[in-house]
Parts: structure tokens; sequence; C-alpha cells
């Protein structure tokens, strides 16, 4: 029972709209940039983690990678190559439907096209409809497979 007290339950609160404007067409352009710029840093760090490994370029300060990568950025033993067959998938799966997925840079046609014609990979990758690894963890089940069945695999995960 209430003694002189409201009711809790009856209780008004007041609650003020803030109007958020739609991106516009050059926003959600630029947003779309932005997140595949994000997307890609971590397949970017697995390619300059295996560079720093394969060239030992840790070795004035640290006598293992796996020492330096702890040391420099904190990684725990797996994570490092986690990455860097991460970043390989990555390369395999651009290599094998590069349509709708470029960088910045432009690539020569024998880059782009290493498994067939333009018109064989157009067939298997429409312009735009790629879909790319957002993280590490997407590809970890499929780094040790071929890089053809890893396509194949990748597909049939986006569908």
């Amino acid at each position: 029972m209430w003694h002189g007290e409201e009711n809790p339950g009856s209780a008004t609160i007041t609650v003020s709209a803030i109007e958020v404007p739609e991106l516009t067409q050059q926003e959600q352009s630029d947003r779309l940039h932005l997140e595949r710029k994000v997307e890609k840093a971590v397949f970017e760090a697995g390619k300059a983690l295996m560079e720093l490994r394969d060239r030992r370029l840790y070795r004035f300060t640290h006598s293992t990678f796996e020492e330096y990568c702890k040391d420099r950025f904190g990684f725990q033993r797996r994570h490092p190559y986690r990455l860097i067959e991460a970043s390989a998938v990555f390369d395999n799966l651009m290599k094998m439907c590069p349509n709708g997925t470029q960088t910045e840079t432009e690539s020569s046609d024998a880059e782009i096209y290493p498994n067939g014609t333009q018109t064989e990979n157009e067939e298997m990758c429409p312009i735009g409809t790629q879909i790319l690894p957002t993280s590490e963890r997407q590809v970890r089940p499929i780094t040790k497979l071929e890089p053809q069945q890893q396509w194949e695999v990748w597909q049939t995960a986006v569908k």
C-alpha cells in the first residue's frame, strides 16, 4: 500500500525526439569505402606480419617472432600466425573473384585475372557481388584448404 507516495507505475517520463538526418549518397559511399578499409586492415596486418617474420626484421631486439609479437603488439603466441593465414585466404579470394573488390590501386589484367579470362571470372563473380571476409575468425576454418577449395567454401558460406 502506498502511503501518500505516487505510484511509480504511473510516473510520467518526458522523452525528447532528436531528428537524425539520412545519409546523402556521398556519405553512404564514403561510409562503404571506409568500412572496406577497416575490414581490409586485418588482412593488411597479416601481410605485414608475414614480411616481418619472413625477413626476420625483429632479430635485433628479439630472438623469436613470437616474443617480438608479444612485446610489440601484445599478441598471444598463435594470433600473428592466424592473421598471416587469414591474409593468404583473403588474397586467394580476391584473385579468384576480383570484380567489385578492387583496391584503390589498379592492377594489370594478368594480376586481376590469374585463373582465367575476364569473361570467365565475370561469369563466376558478377560485378559487385563478391562478399569478402571481414575478420580473421571468418576464414580460420578454411586456411588449410587449396585456393580453389577456399573460394568454393567461401561462396557456399556467403549464400
